[in-house]
């Protein structure tokens, strides 16, 4: 289903495919959606020790009565330095669930956020014959492209990654990695020719809607 063009950077335009890239904003799913890939990248190892946890502290240490001073049972208590540390953090999982519907969704509002406001565009990367930072530069300067941007690249094109990596406020990573909260982050969204269908795959689901897929270039 043809929608929406994007110019092919070095001549030339491309059709985005309608339904991935002419779907309305929905703020809540896109929120939920960022959330959660957020939340998923946390590590989570944060860890402290209880009071049971801590070396030491198993002598009381002094008697109960007679010594003027408050009682104490344990040296690990939380009220003494080098104790145990009352309801800290302990490793944990912040993974949310999304439904696999609402993250296409939400991929869907983020893609049709940049083609609506022009900021979207598909270069071929098989320019690229070998790693070349200047070439990179050249490319996002002669686009006019806001920061920070975002290159989007099939899995094999390696080489291409290798040649925007070192630019100052451009991201570069494979399509299967560009989530939600990448795509909309992004001022400027750069996708090469092999990736975009692959990017399109990831927003749309073909098989409860039979739509073929859009990307056929035309001349300038």
């Amino acid at each position: 289903m043809p929608g929406k063009k994007a110019p092919v950077l070095g001549g030339g335009s491309v059709s985005l495919d309608a339904v991935a890239f002419e779907a309305p904003f929905n703020m809540a799913l896109v929120h939920e959606t960022v959330r959660a890939e957020l939340n998923a990248r946390r590590r989570g190892t944060a860890s402290t020790l209880t009071r049971g946890q801590v070396r030491g502290g198993g002598a009381k240490p002094w008697r109960q009565k007679g010594t003027g001073r408050a009682r104490a049972g344990s040296d690990r208590s939380p009220l003494w330095a080098g104790g145990g540390t009352v309801f800290g953090p302990t490793p944990r999982s912040f993974a949310v669930k999304v439904n696999r519907k609402a993250r296409r969704r939400a991929l869907r509002s983020a893609l049709s956020e940049h083609a609506s406001r022009g900021s979207v565009a598909v270069f071929d990367a098989g320019a690229f014959d070998e790693p070349s930072t200047s070439q990179a530069a050249d490319l996002i300067e002669d686009w006019g492209a806001d920061l920070p941007a975002l290159v989007v690249l099939s899995e094999d094109e390696a080489v291409v990654g290798k040649s925007f990596r070192n630019l100052v406020r451009v991201d570069v990573m494979p399509v299967s990695n560009a989530g939600v909260a990448d795509v909309i982050r992004a001022a400027s969204l750069l996708v090469s020719q092999a990736a975009l269908p692959e990017l399109v795959a990831r927003a749309v689901d073909r098989s409860s809607r039979g739509t073929p897929a859009a990307g056929e270039e035309e001349a300038a």
